[in-house]
């Protein structure tokens, strides 16, 4: 699709391309994310079999893919919601 003389590909090409992708772990984190739990018990128990992770050392990984750009271009509102979450936890303290 040509766009006054500029070529339109996708939303891809917004992607920064000099990021390497996230590993399979970070993308497994971003997706269980996406996913709606019951209650804390559930999803601790999904950390626990999908990722083979402890919810502790999960709950880092995640911490600091909130502030990783790579993780913004695979999953941006997945990332912009937790990073909402996260500061409003923190301005609360």
């Amino acid at each position: 699709m040509s766009v006054a003389g500029a070529t339109v590909q996708g939303m891809d090409n917004d992607r920064p391309s000099r990021l390497p992708p996230l590993h399979r772990r970070e993308q497994d984190i971003l997706a269980l994310e996406r996913r709606g739990f019951p209650g804390p018990g559930a999803k601790e128990r999904a950390i626990r079999e999908e990722l083979g992770l402890a919810p502790v050392r999960y709950y880092q990984l995640l911490n600091a893919l909130l502030d990783d750009e790579r993780a913004l271009a695979h999953d941006p509102v997945t990332v912009n919601r937790l990073r909402r979450v996260r500061e409003t936890r923190r301005s609360e303290r």
